[in-house]
């Protein structure tokens, strides 16, 4: 195992559950699962298949001969006939009528897409479990101020909560793009070789009637409520594009997220979980590195640079279909779902233990509070018979000076000694210390935290109640 190439897909980050999706075994039970529904549909339709043929498919739609199989396309070097080959050897009865009237993107494509809406639905769930986690830390959160920061300078106050809000909203953008593909998805259906069905033209003798109808069976059986209008050979690639394009808004999401992250440990305010036993650094014992969040980082720059894969093979099909999708396809589309699943894991491991310090979080605050306080000093000033223009002048020398204090000699913010030394403002420190309360200073942030989980993000929860709960364990 240790001469040979493994993805750390596999080995360090992809749940198993998003593995088996893309699995061979995954790939080829759905392919017999879409064998039998063909059979299915065409004995109801009235041509020469019995219930017999369909209930020996039925009997080995699970236990494939793989051995059978591999061996087959080692001599005829084709996936699909070699699997209707091993099938063959195991329902000798039915082997005449397995595939009968489908090319091969009749089990290929349909099994994709069947794959494309199962994995998306972990992908969601994955998310609302993220969403709950949130949704509990910023209503723990949504009182405690904390600086803002535009340009990633000190700007204005909000509260942790407030923040955490932000994060929350970016994901329900991408749940909405989730739902909408789920949604949207229709399979391939049974479209022929060239996407004319001329195949089943022949077998139901010109009905075509029958042909839609078989199709209708098909979609039931596989759980879907539609097939697309009209396509080639293949389902337009343009569908695994914008299915690539919604992962990347996750990772895009995530990647926030995580950035933010690390900066707040940067700052000291805020961390991922840390184990006790966790080596932070192998130089020096004292670190506590951001290495989840950093790994968030990391695999979401994959998923975004991934998305482009797809497109430029939409881009590229000649006519009704070209084969330069596939290889790229396995690989890109497969990789994209399960850096998604790793990154969400992370993301549920690390929003369900985020550490706080509360102290440092208001000690950073009240050395930038002064400055954001000028406005409030100076309609007290006014209040008390000062003139405005003079105050406004005068708050401008004092806080350029305590920067320079600060910048330069790397004091202490001392405005508000400044201003209480300053006759002009006629204000004891008393005064001014109880205008410099920071929860004074967050605008309606607590209260944007109550309507934004009441009104966007309890409603979902409680509608996928069934599905929250989960957890996840990392691999190094």
């Amino acid at each position: 195992m240790y001469q040979s190439y493994e993805s750390p897909f596999g080995t360090r980050y992809a749940s198993e559950e998003m593995q088996y999706l893309f699995s061979a075994d995954k790939k080829f039970k759905t392919w017999r699962r879409l064998w039998i529904a063909l059979a299915r549909a065409e004995h109801k339709l009235g041509l020469p298949i019995t219930e017999e043929q369909i209930a020996e498919l039925e009997a080995h739609a699970d236990d494939i001969n793989y051995e059978v199989a591999e061996e087959r396309e080692r001599l005829v070097r084709h996936d699909v006939m070699s699997h209707v080959y091993a099938y063959g050897v195991q329902c000798p009865n039915a082997k005449g009528i397995i595939h009968l009237g489908a090319t091969s993107c009749y089990v290929g494509d349909n099994t994709d897409i069947i794959i494309l809406r199962d994995a998306l639905q972990v992908v969601r769930r994955k998310i609302l479990n993220v969403l709950a986690n949130l949704a509990k830390f910023a209503e723990e959160y949504k009182s405690l101020p904390c600086l803002a920061y535009t340009h990633l300078q000190p700007a204005q106050l909000t509260t942790v909560g407030k923040r955490a809000t932000l994060w929350m909203n970016e994901l329900l953008y991408d749940l909405d793009e989730i739902d909408y593909r789920i949604r949207n998805l229709k399979l391939l259906g049974s479209k022929g070789t060239t996407g004319t069905q001329a195949s089943f033209v022949e077998l139901f003798e010109g009905d075509t009637a029958k042909i839609k109808q078989m199709d209708a069976y098909i979609c039931e059986e596989m759980g879907f409520d539609g097939v697309v209008p009209v396509s080639g050979q293949t389902y337009s690639r343009k569908i695994d594009a914008a299915v690539l394009a919604t992962l990347s808004g996750v990772a895009q999401s995530t990647s926030k997220f995580s950035n933010d992250l690390r900066i707040l440990q940067n700052f000291k305010e805020m961390e991922e979980p840390f184990e006790k036993n966790q080596i932070g650094s192998s130089a020096m014992p004292y670190k506590r590195n951001p290495m989840r969040s950093e790994r968030i980082t990391s695999l979401s720059r994959y998923v975004i640079t991934d998305s482009l894969n797809p497109a430029f093979t939409s881009a590229t099909q000649w006519f009704e279909r070209t084969l330069d999708d596939s290889a790229n396809k396995r690989i890109a589309v497969a990789e994209a779902f399960l850096a998604v699943d790793s990154i969400l894991n992370i993301m549920l491991n690390v929003t369900s233990g985020l550490v706080v310090y509360p102290k440092v979080v208001t000690a950073r605050v009240m050395k930038e509070l002064p400055f954001m306080a000028t406005e409030n000093i100076m309609m007290q000033a006014v209040k008390k018979g000062g003139d405005r223009q003079e105050l406004h002048e005068r708050l401008r020398q004092h806080s350029q000076a305590a920067a320079r204090v600060v910048k330069e000699e790397g004091g202490e913010n001392d405005l508000i000694d400044r201003v209480c030394a300053d006759p002009l403002f006629n204000l004891t420190r008393e005064e001014i210390l109880s205008e410099m309360q920071p929860i004074h200073f967050v605008g309606r942030a607590p209260e944007q935290v109550d309507e934004f989980l009441q009104d966007c993000v309890n409603p979902i929860l409680e509608a996928n109640r069934d599905l929250l709960g989960e957890t996840a364990s990392l691999k190094v």
